[in-house]
């Protein structure tokens, strides 16, 4: 009894012990915080691929049979013994020497000298300095000719230029003197009486100097600038500034190529051709052209046009001009043909310095005006036959308002100055269109023999002017270059000028003759020169000019010098 007491007490006492620990348990439990300081990365084991040789259970199959071979070496006695390789020698060129100077001189019939000098010095590696002398001058004698037909042309000019890290210039500066005759007296109107009263000489000098600065990376990719002044002993001045440059300008990753110039001309003369009232004239012209390049595969195109702005600076009138300035090139087959056009335009500015150099027989009377070429067309194909033969064929239409015309001045029975006698040029305008075809072919075979073939037919209507004066329909020319040897060398051209038209004119105090109207015939002038090398330095040549002896009028009763030689020597140097 007392043993089952014991066991009742021992067992409610381990119940309570028990609900206390249960109850402990729960108030001594905390919540706990997880930090992850790196998330979870998977991976994945390699894998183990079961190589298995599968077995050919073929009872078809065929055994390779072993293949044995033998080689029989049977020795051949052979006598050739191979030589040993020597190269071969090449035979070098020696270097030309080439030099920086040079002068040159030579006499000739019609007592003709010609001499040049030009002077190149080397600063240093960017700078250098230099001039230029040239003359050449005849005493005349041309048969049948009435008055002195003597001339002389002489030149100076010197030039200093400079390279510098990212642009490079050059000044320069010269005089130029001329002295010519009114030889051109027609002897239907006037004897040798007549003749002994003129005194038909007359002289042009000028002056002038300018500059031109080039960029290598910049907007402004080049300018240049010249003033020039020119004069004659007849009181007649000329002043001339003209001023380019040419930029570029970045517009949405393309390139717009643009040129702006401003040309000045203004000049006098003493008198108009009957000895009246004093001849001045005077503008300036502004000129921009903006222009766009387009290239795809082969075909090339220019896309331009020309804004330019008049101020007559003696009338005080003012114009506007738009001219195209367009260009185009296709390649058909590679070099062989490249079909070309293009149509533009400008406003030509005409000066008493170009009508002398292009006809040196004009009166000091001329009334000087620009000429407005509304466009010039062109269209032609041009390319290479061969390495050595290139081609060029074109047309070409062109539209001019106020083009230059040189016309025979009249003769006057009662005239006071040397050039009125008829032995003189005047200058009138007209508005012209002109159609031409010209052709060109050129041979150059390894630089020892040269020929180029040049032709061009014209055809012009005119406006208020019976004939376009003076201009031929016709003009060719060819040029022949070739080195015989190492010592010898010879050249030869030939130019013909067609047909060309002028009139003569008779006034005296009362009664004033018709014009007649006149056709100059047309001519070839044929020339020829050889040269002989003494040393590098030394070569003497010679040259004979109008071989044929023609005596041609190149201007209407102006013939020129028959048949000439002239001979002389050109010594090259380095200082």
């Amino acid at each position: 009894m007392k043993i089952k007491f014991l066991i009742f007490i021992i067992t409610i006492s381990s119940s309570i012990t028990f609900i206390n620990a249960q109850e402990h348990t729960k108030d001594t439990i905390d919540d706990q915080v997880v930090n992850v300081v790196k998330p979870y990365t998977p991976t994945i084991s390699d894998a183990f691929k079961i190589k298995n040789v599968p077995k050919l259970n073929d009872s078809n199959s065929v055994k390779k049979k072993e293949v044995k071979y033998n080689i029989f070496s049977i020795p051949v006695a052979s006598t050739f013994t191979p030589a040993k390789g020597k190269a071969a020698k090449v035979d070098k060129a020696k270097a030309v020497k080439l030099y920086d100077n040079y002068a040159s001189v030579g006499f000739g019939t019609y007592t003709t000298i010609l001499g040049e000098i030009y002077l190149n010095h080397e600063l240093s590696n960017d700078e250098s300095v230099g001039g230029y002398f040239s003359h050449h001058s005849s005493a005349g004698g041309i048969a049948d000719v009435l008055l002195d037909d003597d001339f002389t042309k002489t030149s100076l000019n010197a030039h200093y230029s400079q390279k510098l890290r990212d642009f490079s210039w050059k000044i320069d500066g010269g005089f130029d003197l001329q002295t010519y005759n009114w030889y051109g007296l027609p002897q239907i109107f006037f004897d040798v009486t007549t003749a002994a009263m003129i005194d038909p000489g007359h002289s042009f000098n000028s002056f002038n100097i300018g500059g031109k600065l080039k960029f290598d990376d910049a907007i402004i990719k080049d300018g240049s600038v010249r003033f020039r002044r020119f004069g004659d002993d007849q009181d007649s001045g000329e002043n001339r500034f003209l001023a380019t440059t040419n930029f570029s300008v970045p517009v949405q990753g393309e390139e717009i190529n643009a040129e702006f110039n401003i040309d000045y001309i203004g000049g006098s003369f003493d008198q108009d051709f009957n000895g009246n009232s004093q001849i001045k004239y005077g503008n300036v012209i502004f000129g921009l052209a903006p222009s766009y390049q387009l290239k795809q595969d082969d075909l090339t195109v220019d896309l331009g046009v020309k804004l330019t702005y008049l101020n007559d600076t003696e009338f005080g009138d003012n114009k506007f001009f738009i001219y195209p300035n367009i260009e185009a090139s296709y390649r058909l087959v590679d070099e062989i043909l490249i079909a070309y056009g293009g149509i533009k335009g400008d406003l030509i500015q005409n000066s008493y310095y170009d009508f002398v150099n292009e006809n040196p027989f004009v009166s000091p009377t001329l009334f000087i005006a620009p000429t407005d070429q509304r466009y010039k067309g062109s269209l032609g194909i041009k390319g290479k036959l061969s390495n050595n033969v290139s081609y060029n064929i074109k047309g070409n239409y062109y539209a001019e308002k106020g083009k230059a015309l040189f016309k025979a001045n009249e003769a006057q029975t009662f005239a006071t100055e040397n050039y009125q006698y008829g032995n003189s040029f005047g200058v009138v305008y007209d508005d012209v269109t002109t159609f031409s075809v010209a052709g060109e072919l050129n041979i150059d075979v390894n630089r020892n023999f040269t020929l180029g073939i040049k032709g061009e037919y014209f055809n012009y209507n005119t406006d208020m002017q019976a004939e376009p004066w003076n201009l031929p329909d016709i003009i060719g020319s060819i040029f022949l270059d070739f080195q015989i040897s190492e010592k010898w060398y010879a050249g030869a051209s030939t130019y013909y000028v067609g047909e060309r038209k002028d009139q003569s004119t008779l006034v005296d105090a009362f009664i004033q003759d018709a014009p007649i109207t006149i056709t100059l015939d047309s001519y070839f002038d044929a020339n020829a020169h050889l040269g002989y090398k003494i040393n590098d330095q030394l070569s003497v040549f010679g040259k004979v000019n109008n071989i044929a002896n023609q005596d041609y009028q190149r201007y209407l009763k102006f013939p020129v010098q028959g048949i000439q030689a002239l001979a002389g020597a050109t010594y090259q140097f380095d200082f």
